[in-house]
């Protein structure tokens, strides 16, 4: 079998680009998580979501614009079919969510800054690249596909140190609550993200 090293070595880069993008999406989260959520322990979960062509439209035109105000600024897109297709939405939570494809799943531990994989399952598209032997294999991608396909509710399973749902409902209240009065000023990017809140 031919290996096209050149092929390899770059889907080896984007791995690690991957690996540290998730790194500083986590601790974004950590970092900018309600003050409601104090010291419990809580989940960051990460799903893929679609673009539509209107988001990818207004990117262009604000990398454009950027361009032109900013003169040290390096345009990021010279078309729109350079725009992404796709984003990653990071969100603080106290509840575990559904498992899916596309999404990662991490529980986070303050005060400090210490993690904990749940799960990371890609696009079921490359599943393939992360089998072991391969460039990239990754034994927790490995596992999360495996429990996804044959044990779903292990993924999901309540965990021992979860809050009661009594304290979420009272947690997500306060948040509710609170958000209603922060007037006009503006939003953190994770308070976007809680727009499920009943207010």
């Amino acid at each position: 079998m031919k290996i096209n090293l050149l092929e390899t070595h770059d889907r080896l880069l984007e791995f690690n680009r991957q690996a540290d993008y998730i790194s500083k999406g986590c601790q974004n989260c950590i970092e900018n998580r309600p003050p409601e959520f104090g010291f419990h322990p809580f989940y960051i979960w990460a799903h893929k979501r679609v673009k539509e062509l209107d988001e990818r439209i207004a990117d262009y035109n604000k990398d454009i614009q950027r361009s032109i105000v900013d003169i040290s600024y390096m345009r990021k897109y010279s078309k729109l079919e350079d725009v992404p297709t796709a984003r990653l939405i990071w969100v603080p939570r106290l509840t575990k969510p559904k498992a899916e494809e596309n999404s990662m799943l991490f529980k986070a531990y303050p005060p400090g800054d210490n993690i904990r994989v749940i799960w990371m399952i890609p696009d079921r598209a490359l599943w393939g690249q992360y089998d072991k032997g391969d460039v990239i294999e990754n034994q927790t991608v490995y596992d999360s596909i495996r429990d996804f396909l044959t044990n779903k509710e292990k993924l999901e399973i309540k965990e021992d140190d979860d809050l009661s749902d009594h304290i979420v409902d009272s947690i997500y209240k306060e948040i509710a609550n609170n958000k209603k009065y922060r007037g006009n000023f503006k939003l953190k990017p994770w308070e976007d993200s809680l727009s499920f809140l009943k207010e």
